[in-house]
Parts: C-alpha cells; sequence; structure tokens
C-alpha cells in the first residue's frame, strides 16, 4: 500500500511540473529552440531519400522496371513534347474518268516516283509512258511534267483551281529516238549551215552539249497583250531565250528583242481551241512564267502554222532548258530494262515487246520475214481458230456464251476500246497522249451501228479507218479491208495489224489507254 500511495505522489508532482511549464510557454514570448523544434515541419530532399534507400535496399531484391517509360519522358511524352510536325504533303491526283486519288509523299519526291507509286496502285503496266500533267482549266493550258521535277515545288506554284492529272504521253522521249522527224532542216540554224546530211546523233549532240548554241528559227504568230489580234514575227530560240526580230529576219543583235526567258518559264499547250482567242490556225502554245498564278496579261500566247513547227519549237524549249538531265531521265528505264534477269516480271507492254510471225510446222520455229506469207499464215490460223471454236460449240462449249456472240463482245474488256466516243474525243485523246507513229484506239461507228473504227496516228497525222461486219457461213466475221482478210473478234484483228502493216500506213504499236485510278 505504502508502494501505491508513493507511484501516485510522483505522478501528480509530473503532472504540476507540466502545466507549470505551459503557463510559462504562454507567458514567456522568446521560448527555447529545443523544445520548439520537435513541432516544426521538416524539409525531406527527395534526391537523399532515394539515395538512401538504395543504399538500405537489399541486394536480392531487383528494381521495378517502369512499365511506360514513353509517358515519363518528355521526348516521347505528348503532353511534355508538342507533336513534331511531317514533311509528308498531300497531293490529288486525277484520272481521264474524273477520278481521283490521294497520295502523301515526301517533298523530295519527284514526277517519276509519284508515276510509278500511281501504276502500283492501280494494277497498271508500268511502260514507262505515265506522266504527271499540270492542268489549268481556267487558263486553258496544261504540260507534262518533267520526270526530275519536284512534284511538291510544282503544286506550290499552281493556283486553287488547278490539278494534276494522270495519263500516258508516248512522245515524251520520242526526240530521242527519231530527232530527224521532231527536228526539220529548214528550222535548225546549223542545219543549213552545213549544207549536207545531217546525223541523228550530231543533231541531239549539239543540244546536249552546253558549249554548243544551237538555234531553232521560223515564223509565228503572237497575240498581242489586250488584244485579239496576232502578229507574224520571225523569231529565235536560243539558250538564252526566245526572241523575235523587228526587222525583217534579221539576227543583228540590234533587231532582236527578247520575248521569254528560258531559267524561270515553262511551255504550255493550249487546249481551249482557236475560236477563244482567235488565233489564226489550232497549232496554239504558250510560254508561262513559273510564278504567275492566274493572270492572262503575262501569258505569252503563240501559233505555228503546222503540227511538226509546234512540236518543233516545244521540244527545243525543253531541251534548251534542261539539257543533259532530259536525258539522263530518257536512260534510267533503259538500264532497267537490260539489267533486269530473264526471269523477272516483264514492265512493258505487249505494244512495246517485239512482235514477229513465226512457223512452228516443222522441227524447229522460224521467224516469217515475207509479209506476204505472214499474212496467209495468220489467215491459215484464224481458219483453224474458227474450225475449233465451231467444233466446241457442238459438243458443248464451256463458255456460257455463244462463240459468235462472244465474239461481238470481247473486245470490250481492251485497254484500246473505248466505246461509243464522237470523232472529236478520239482526236482529243490521240493528241494528249502524243502523236507517235502507231498510236490507235478503237471505237464504235457513229454512222453504223455494227461496224467500228481504227483511229490511227502517223506522221502526226491522225486517220480513221472502218471495220465492217461481213457474214459468212452463218458466223460473223470483221475486216478492214472490205472482206480481203477477215478475223473472227477485234482482237485478233488487233494483233494482226501489231505484226503486220497490211492496207494500214504503220503498223499498231501504242494502244491509247485510259486508267480509272
Amino acid at each position: 500500500i505504502s508502494e501505491l500511495v508513493n507511484e501516485m505522489n510522483s505522478s501528480m508532482e509530473s503532472v504540476y511540473s507540466s502545466q507549470a511549464d505551459t503557463a510559462l510557454l504562454l507567458n514567456n514570448a522568446s521560448p527555447s529552440r529545443d523544445r520548439l523544434r520537435h513541432s516544426q515541419p521538416m524539409h525531406i530532399q527527395a534526391v537523399r531519400c532515394l539515395q538512401e534507400e538504395q543504399q538500405l535496399r537489399p541486394a536480392s531484391l531487383p528494381a521495378i522496371p517502369n512499365p511506360f517509360p514513353e509517358l515519363c519522358s518528355p521526348a516521347g511524352s505528348p503532353v511534355l513534347n508538342p507533336i513534331q510536325t511531317s514533311d509528308n504533303h498531300i497531293v490529288k491526283v486525277w484520272s481521264e474518268d474524273g477520278a481521283g486519288k490521294v497520295v502523301e509523299i515526301p517533298a523530295d519526291m519527284t514526277a517519276r516516283d509519284v508515276c510509278q507509286l500511281l501504276v502500283y496502285k492501280s494494277h497498271c503496266l508500268d511502260d514507262n509512258a505515265w506522266t504527271l500533267v499540270e492542268h489549268h482549266p481556267i487558263l486553258g493550258l496544261e504540260r507534262c511534267l518533267e520526270d526530275h521535277e519536284l512534284v511538291v515545288q510544282v503544286q506550290a506554284s499552281m493556283s486553287s483551281d488547278s490539278k494534276f492529272l494522270f495519263r500516258k504521253n508516248y512522245a515524251k522521249y520520242e526526240f530521242f529516238r527519231n530527232p530527224l522527224n521532231f527536228f526539220p532542216e529548214q528550222m535548225v540554224a546549223w542545219c543549213q549551215e552545213s549544207d549536207g546530211s545531217i546525223l541523228q546523233s550530231q543533231l541531239l549532240q549539239n543540244f546536249l552539249n552546253s558549249s554548243s548554241c544551237p538555234e531553232i528559227q521560223g515564223y509565228l504568230y503572237m497575240k498581242e497583250p489586250g488584244r485579239k489580234s496576232w502578229k507574224k514575227l520571225y523569231m529565235f530560240l536560243r539558250r538564252s531565250g526566245l526572241y523575235y526580230s523587228t526587222k525583217g529576219t534579221s539576227k543583228e543583235p540590234r533587231h532582236l528583242q527578247l520575248l521569254s526567258d528560258l531559267e524561270d518559264s515553262n511551255v504550255f499547250t493550249i487546249i481551249t481551241g482557236r475560236k477563244l482567242h482567235n488565233a489564226p490556225t489550232d497549232y496554239q502554245f504558250c510560254i508561262k512564267p513559273s510564278k504567275v498564278r492566274s493572270d492572262c496579261k503575262e501569258l505569252k500566247m503563240l501559233c505555228a502554222e503546222d503540227e511538226q513547227s509546234r512540236t518543233c519549237w516545244m521540244t527545243a524549249f525543253r531541251l534548251l532548258k534542261y539539257g543533259i538531265v532530259l536525258y539522263q531521265s530518257y536512260n534510267i528505264p533503259q538500264q532497267r530494262k537490260t539489267n533486269l534477269s530473264p526471269f523477272s516480271a516483264p514492265v512493258r507492254s505487249v505494244s512495246e515487246n517485239s512482235l514477229v510471225a513465226m512457223d512452228f510446222s516443222g522441227r524447229t520455229g522460224r521467224v516469217i520475214d515475207n509479209p506476204v506469207e505472214a499474212q496467209s499464215a495468220a489467215l491459215e490460223e484464224g481458219q483453224t481458230w474458227r474450225k475449233r471454236s465451231q467444233r466446241m460449240n457442238v459438243l458443248g462449249s464451256p463458255s456460257p456464251l455463244h462463240p459468235s456472240s462472244l465474239s461481238t463482245v470481247i473486245h470490250r474488256t481492251q485497254v484500246w476500246f473505248h466505246g461509243r466516243i464522237m470523232r472529236e474525243e478520239a482526236h482529243k485523246m490521240i493528241i494528249q497522249q502524243g502523236q507517235v507513229d502507231g498510236l490507235f484506239l478503237l471505237r464504235d461507228s457513229q454512222s453504223n451501228p455494227k461496224a467500228f473504227v481504227l483511229t490511227l496516228c502517223h506522221h502526226q497525222k491522225i486517220k480513221h479507218f472502218q471495220i465492217l461486219p461481213c457474214e459468212e457461213d452463218g458466223q460473223v466475221f470483221f475486216s478492214l479491208d472490205d472482206g480481203a482478210t477477215k478475223f473472227t473478234d477485234l482482237i485478233h484483228l488487233v494483233e494482226f495489224y501489231q505484226l503486220n502493216r497490211g492496207v494500214l500506213p504503220c503498223k499498231l504499236k501504242h494502244p491509247c489507254t485510259a486508267v480509272a485510278l
């Protein structure tokens, strides 16, 4: 009992001492630091704590990896770091049927690369004739982009109503194969001074060599600014620009006036027709400065006497502006063809291949050089095919269509057949895809509903040949020469005239096609 009383007394004394300390704190304004230190918050450094934790962490416990490092790092976080913009650009390309395709391309993509991309996406044959066309509907102008031109740069200089078209142009590099057809001797100045036969290699070398000074000369009609009147002037095309003489055909410097330079200009074809500008002929072209978008006053409207002279002026403009770059672009697909292995997929269309008539009647095949023999072989093959089709019809043809009805519709699946289009539309398509020898298409006849028309280009002139049906032994055949040569369908007719000229001025080489993007 006495021990219990002593403990109670000691506890009471401790309570009294604590109350005295509290009163002292209230009365005294300057308390001791030792007693206040325990009640103040302390600043804890996070780095020091992490270091202490790492030191105290046992070595047997591995560190837990961060499952989302991209959210915690400033480089990968969409909040800590803004989204980086890419260098790709959106380009929309239109086809002949009015359909468009949007592609995303980098800034350094050339026109050739864009064409190959569209060929791949559209499942077309890449025969190196596809091209991008810069089309200005308000100005009525268009031109084919060179293969080395950057598409993004060209698009930046176009107006909002302008657009890119995707089509074929067989005449893009045709002047490298047949330069004498593009440059008449009377229009090339040094050809007149040489007084001799000019080789093709010398003609091209004179244009491609930067140290030489080729010159194209001749008469052109120039539209006067602000008027619909045209003035006939004698002009000279040089590397420094296009000049016209103020005094007849004089070449003296004091008589030459600069019309346009070549560096900052491009040559366009006028597609609106001669009535809009009251042109003296149908062979119009235009020189448009690159900085001009929709101002007609800055355009240099020109007009040639015929198609050959217009082609000469426009081709010489390209050669003198780009020079050896055009030849390098022409050689790229040629080198790619030679480097292809014999087991690789073909990159040329059928019209580009070497098609010859063959005779396999003996043990070994031989090439038929005689056109008469080739024609008789084709007729014999056609008769054999007809007998086989008639026999299949008697025994039961596996095709749901009758052979005679099949022969009247099978041509509609071919790229060279364009159905019921007008003669003017056929002319337009041939001109747009390059007026080279052998460019052709087939269409329905407007005068005879059962007949067809072959539209063919030869020597930059467009000609039309009617294909008439003829019936023999209850079966319908097609003939181009009043029944002398008969074919069961139009596909056999086209294949025959790809091998033999027959009554045509030249063989069929390049089909005029219109791809749907």
